[in-house]
């Protein structure tokens, strides 16, 4: 049952992100950091302590700083650029395209702040389109981590996983409910199985699917609640196992709509078991200054809409 998913903690996902890259260097010496002038934002530090050799102060040049690391690569380095996921896509597409995606280069982007939950900066930083934009890119694995553990959990995988990888994450505090352990690259994660719907989420809102999957076994939906972390490659047998047996599906991201995860799952089942399916995320829209909770409730992406997709969705089986 989903209610015995208890969080054993709280914290934010970047400060997993910091954690698991200095294991990660501790592990691995080719790991590298690159930073644009963010490297407290992007829990750094322990980094810089036990590495300072192994850093990079790019200052606020973030196209530079995706040269630089694919560079490195040529030497056998395993770089990781960090930075908000806004200037990680979208001020350096061109860079990454070029650089690293054509050349097929090892490069690490790893960006946080994504999504309306960076809160108060406002439009101009949260980025709502990024995950569309690093899925399209040929070769690109695009990983979006739930919680603390799996960010960890990823920041550690990819080091040694070839070629060039996206990884989403964000800066608020946020339940921990997952093992670190359970994570894999391109391996959806099932917390509870059904035969009336699936919810598919990933990022900050598997946990708003975990609560509204709460709700409906209470009220005796059959649920089927699905952490698709890694976005590309898709876990495209376990979605079309899913939908097989539901029938019909809801998508929940913190992200726009238009070239999500919600596009790829439609894409699934479009080749291969046409169903209905609702989409819970941002409406062709940029966000706003507000806290993460305000934001997430203005543009529909709490508990509640979710219920409200399930029980549309339900209905039009």
């Amino acid at each position: 049952m989903l209610k015995e998913i208890q969080p054993t903690g709280q914290k934010d996902t970047r400060s997993g992100f910091g954690d698991g890259i200095a294991e990660a260097a501790r592990k691995n010496s080719n790991v590298v950091a690159l930073t644009a002038d963010l490297a407290g934002s992007l829990k750094l530090n322990q980094f810089i302590k036990e590495f300072p050799e192994r850093y990079v102060q790019c200052g606020i040049a973030e196209a530079n700083m995706i040269g630089i690391a694919a560079g490195m690569t040529i030497g056998g380095k395993i770089p990781y650029t960090t930075t908000f996921a806004n200037f990680s896509t979208g001020r350096v597409y061109d860079q990454i395209r070029q650089s690293v995606a054509y050349s097929g280069k090892n490069v690490k982007i790893c960006a946080s702040h994504a999504g309306l939950t960076l809160g108060e900066d406002g439009a101009t930083h949260q980025i709502l389109e990024d995950i569309g934009m690093m899925k399209m890119l040929p070769g690109m694995t695009v990983i979006v981590p739930c919680d603390y553990n799996q960010t960890k959990a990823a920041t550690l995988a990819i080091a040694d996983y070839v070629g060039p990888v996206y990884l989403r994450f964000g800066r608020p505090v946020w339940p921990i409910f997952t093992k670190v352990e359970d994570f894999v690259i391109g391996k959806a994660q099932v917390f509870s199985e059904g035969t009336d719907v699936s919810i598919f989420a990933c990022g900050h809102m598997v946990w708003k699917a975990i609560e509204a999957g709460v709700i409906l076994q209470e009220k005796g939906v059959s649920v089927e609640v699905i952490n698709i972390h890694t976005i590309k490659p898709l876990d495209t047998e376990a979605v079309i196992k899913s939908i097989t047996k539901t029938k019909c599906a809801v998508t929940v991201e913190e992200h726009n709509i238009i070239g999500g995860l919600g596009d790829s799952i439609a894409q699934v089942a479009a080749r291969h078991l046409p169903i209905p399916i609702e989409y819970v995320g941002t409406n062709d829209t940029f966000g706003e200054s507000g806290t993460p909770t305000q934001l997430l409730k203005k543009y529909g992406l709490d508990t509640p809409n979710i219920l409200t997709a399930v029980e549309k969705v339900m209905k039009r089986k």
